[in-house]
């Protein structure tokens, strides 16, 4: 992927930041759409979400979410011998 532009934001408090208004005007992120953003060990992606390859949505559920139906006695107790 080719790098379009580079712009910088300021944390605030709250752990919130403003993409710069270049970077809205790109396709996928105006006022409104939704974003997912991907945390790897070292950088953090903001991609439009229509953008999301379909495999990855597995990625986008919450692992709090999840952890209801994986951290069960059943689950360790089906899984055990793998």
């Amino acid at each position: 992927m080719d790098l379009i532009e580079m712009r910088t934001a300021k944390i605030t408090e709250k752990g919130q930041i403003s993409i710069p208004t270049d970077i809205r005007k790109l396709e996928g992120f105006r006022q409104g759409n939704k974003v997912a953003i991907l945390a790897y060990k070292n950088k953090i992606e903001i991609r439009p979400l229509k953008k999301i390859n379909e495999s990855m949505f597995t990625m986008l559920a919450s692992e709090k979410a999840l952890a209801k139906d994986w951290l069960a006695e059943e689950e360790d107790e089906a899984w055990k011998d793998l």
